[in-house]
């Protein structure tokens, strides 16, 4: 899929702590780097060192905001934090953009979160009428909040205690003056992995990438409900509460996660092959000439739908690494130009040919329409376009920017008119059941340990907040 802002489900964020090493702000901008495709907007680092603990945060891209040696050298000490942020819930703030890091009498304490909170708006609404002050307008905050107000004992008690208060998708990593702790939701919405670097220390990441990024060995998934705490006499886990049942957002398989990360014992690379074998199957198009995949998420399931359907799989659209985001352009005209300067057509490749156009997903229809006209543009004489995930037709609650169904083109319209919007020659869906066994997480779970709402509204956790506005737009969903 393209990375216009106009069809695009936005990254939700990654997160990376270390524990033990030297010079442990290093290892963490190397480990934001293998997880900038979580988040653009901005990033930061913090480093505990002699009990205090500094940030260096900011606008703009890892290598922008830690632009020479000092900027890390600053930043001493052999704990640390790191996270990227795409703003899934407030607004665009320096003060928003973590970790986030609290200076308390009895110590300093830095976090950084992955996801959303559902139920965080009426949660800050009691706090503050109780007399609690926020700094920022993310949802993040509340949980500290919870925690300095528990009446619980220790410190992981209190943490126990406020991580079941809240509901949502979300990971959290927390930096102390004695350890690093990481914590998944119930249903696991959001992957962290837990790994062991050369020299002794740990580390927690949002993706295996990060850990191998740093040479870091693989030692676990952190599961859902489970609370890891890494400190000087090694690692430690427990779930925090009895009510868990796994819930992996399937956006992970499909577009977020890197191809090289695993998540849970499966290699995203080859959940996504899979999809575009099983979519052969389901979707042939045996009149075709050649099969493309749109760059770059897409093509590890285009491979695999070339394999299945016996067509020559061809480099029909190429990606320029090196353009500014279009969504930056001020107007419609620049931003359409932007788009046939990051993505363009081999005219050689696809001109006079019958094409199997394969994208990991469709939102709101802007992007498609827009390649399928570059490549007809460019001499195909036909362009049959197939999605290796089903049709997005609910919103995301749990840290993927599609909030409403007006965002969702397959919300809105039936599969033929869709057809029709994006100029395709035929358009075809991949199934749920092609989904659930092309990432086949082997769960007892329902959709096999699968978060599969977007597709068919089946929402894991109740959706508090969001309910009475989910419930006016479930009436608005087409039905094909």
């Amino acid at each position: 899929m393209s990375e216009d802002i106009y069809d695009l489900p936005h990254e939700e964020c990654g997160l990376i702590g270390i524990w033990n090493q030297e010079d442990a702000a290093f290892d963490t901008y190397y480990g934001l780097h293998a997880l900038q495709h979580r988040g653009q907007e901005g990033a930061g680092i913090a480093c505990l060192l002699d009990s205090k603990i500094n940030a260096h945060r900011d606008f703009g891209l890892v290598h922008e905001i830690f632009k020479d040696k000092e900027s890390l050298i600053e930043l001493k000490g052999s704990s640390s934090l790191g996270h990227v942020r795409y703003a899934t819930s407030g607004t665009s703030d320096i003060n928003n953009i973590q970790p986030l890091v609290f200076h308390f009498e009895d110590g300093d304490i830095a976090m950084a979160h992955n996801g959303n909170l559902v139920n965080a708006k009426s949660i800050k609404k009691e706090l503050e009428q109780k007399g609690s002050i926020f700094q920022t307008t993310s949802d993040s905050e509340v949980i500290m909040h919870l925690v300095r107000r528990s009446e619980a004992g220790s410190f992981h008690d209190k943490l126990k205690e406020a991580l079941c208060q809240v509901v949502g998708g979300y990971t959290y990593l927390f930096l102390t003056n004695n350890e690093l702790i990481g914590a998944c939701d119930p249903n696991g919405f959001r992957p962290l992995i837990v790994g062991q670097l050369p020299e002794k220390g740990y580390v927690m990441a949002s993706e295996s990438t990060a850990l191998d990024q740093i040479g870091a060995q693989y030692l676990f998934d952190v599961e859902p409900g489970q609370i890891v705490y890494i400190n000087n006499q090694g690692i430690e886990k427990e779930y925090y509460t009895e009510k868990r049942q796994q819930a992996i957002c399937s956006m992970e398989f499909i577009y977020f996660a890197r191809p090289d990360s695993n998540i849970h014992g499966v290699n995203v690379h080859t959940a996504r092959k899979k999809s575009g074998r099983i979519l052969a199957e389901e979707a042939p198009c045996p009149e075709a000439d050649i099969v493309i995949g749109v760059p770059n998420s897409s093509l590890s399931a285009a491979s695999g739908y070339a394999e299945a359907a016996g067509i020559p799989y061809e480099m029909g659209l190429i990606k320029n690494q090196y353009t500014a985001r279009t969504f930056i352009q001020p107007t419609q005209e620049l931003r359409e130009r932007g788009v046939r300067m990051k993505l363009s057509a081999v005219r050689k490749v696809v001109e006079g040919k019958k094409i199997v156009m394969v994208d990991d997903s469709i939102v709101r229809g802007t992007t498609s329409k827009r390649i399928v006209r570059l490549l007809k543009e460019a001499g195909a004489a036909e362009v049959h376009v197939r999605i290796a995930s089903p049709a997005l037709k609910h919103p995301c609650f749990y840290g993927i920017d599609i909030s409403n169904t007006q965002e969702l083109i397959a919300a809105n319209h039936t599969q033929e008119e869709i057809t029709a919007i994006i100029g395709a020659d035929s358009l075809a869906y991949l199934s749920e059941d092609g989904l659930i066994s092309a990432i086949n997480l082997s769960s007892s779970a329902p959709y096999q340990g699968l978060c599969m709402a977007y597709f068919n509204g089946d929402y894991p956790t109740a959706l508090h907040d969001f309910e009475e506005k989910y419930k006016l737009e479930l009436a608005k969903i087409v039905k094909n």
